[in-house]
């Protein structure tokens, strides 16, 4: 695989162009040393890899992040000096359509190279994305069994699901939802499980209401988001969190599909499933099932989606009653929510639009 290596670092940038040489699977497409630099060089060879450095002069890690997935979609890396201290930029370069961060290797003080390890996993498990991007691999979903029918409880609620280009779009949606929201909210974004503490918090300053890490056996309320916390697999179970272990192979760890088959079963409140950006095809397969029992199903169109490719699976298998611009998604699970029924979810049958 061609990499790219992005740094106005000389330094770091070696340090980078030397742990990809050492790699037998990659190869270094070229190195830019700024922002203007790396959107001349896309232009003229796009690689598959690019590995992002985010404070640059001139324009900046998350700005030419979001050039470069307008005009030469691939895989980016962010490795930047410190994620903790850069987490804003972090998250906005995600929202761009960055797939992970890592800090940047260092040299200790026998020339040794510290930090190059977590680059490595990193590196190989975006690989393995750009690998798998056409759904060959199975996201390493767990299927609920359908053996326990019953309603589990009245509460409403809304399963999220997003991936590349995930955080700016999940900010969006979430901060049409007001302050005493009628419905339990979920939410999986695949980020690294070191992120998603930071996630919750930037998320929470989009929203009107309470954004918190989903813990083990919590139990969902209305008025609250649930943001999955984990390397496993969250799920709904009868008004509370679960965790379920994902698969070795899974590429996707928490997987957006495991949370929408736990949907898929009878329930006395309104349930709604919505599909955002992302590479891939996890939540295509969960959400047809979510929209074969009953509920709304709601996937995000190519126009305003950073990478089409997790929206547009579930298009293609008729997954989604609607395909709406991200603006346009809030308030529709607003009003989901807040209409009222006489017909009940268990009774509407499979391919129902409210």
């Amino acid at each position: 695989m061609k990499v790219a290596i992005v740094n106005d670092s000389k330094m770091a940038a070696e340090i980078l162009r030397r742990i990809v040489a050492q790699l037998p699977e990659f190869t270094v497409a070229w190195t830019a040393y700024s922002g203007e630099e790396a959107l001349s060089l896309c232009g003229q060879n796009v690689p598959d890899i690019i590995l992002m450095d985010l404070v640059m002069p001139g324009i900046d890690g998350a700005e030419t992040t979001r050039r470069i997935m307008q005009s030469w979609p691939c895989a980016i890396l962010v490795v930047t000096a410190t994620t903790a201290g850069n987490r804003n930029m972090v998250f906005e370069a995600m929202g761009n359509g960055a797939l992970d961060a890592v800090n940047t290797p260092v040299l200790g003080p026998r020339q040794e190279l510290d930090g190059a390890d977590p680059l490595i996993q990193k590196l190989r498990v975006v690989s393995r994305l750009v690998r798998h991007a056409d759904g060959s691999m199975s996201s390493g979903a767990t299927v609920g069994g359908s053996g326990n029918l019953r309603a589990s409880t009245e509460v409403p609620v809304v399963a999220i699901g997003a991936s590349t280009g995930g955080p700016q779009a999940l900010a969006d949606v979430l901060s049409h939802l007001p302050t005493g929201f009628g419905a339990a909210v979920l939410v999986v974004q695949h980020v690294d499980e070191q992120f998603t503490r930071g996630l919750a918090t930037w998320l929470q300053n989009h929203a009107k209401i309470p954004v918190a890490l989903a813990e083990q056996d919590a139990r969902l309320s209305p008025g609250g988001i649930w943001l999955a916390g984990r390397s496993a697999n969250l799920t709904y179970d009868h008004g509370f969190a679960k965790y379920t272990v994902a698969r070795e192979d899974a590429v996707y760890k928490p997987s957006i599909d495991s949370l929408f088959y736990s949907l898929a079963k009878p329930h006395r409140g309104r349930r709604v499933g919505v599909l955002l950006t992302g590479m891939g095809r996890d939540g295509a397969a969960g959400l047809l099932a979510m929209r074969n029992s009953g509920a709304i199903t709601i996937a995000q169109d190519a126009a305003t989606s950073v990478v089409y490719g997790m929206p547009k699976a579930a298009a293609e298998i008729d997954a989604a009653s609607e395909v709406l611009p991200l603006s346009s998604i809030g308030p529709r699970i607003c009003a989901a929510v807040m209409q009222q029924t006489n017909a009940k979810p268990e009774e509407s049958g499979g391919h129902h639009v409210y």
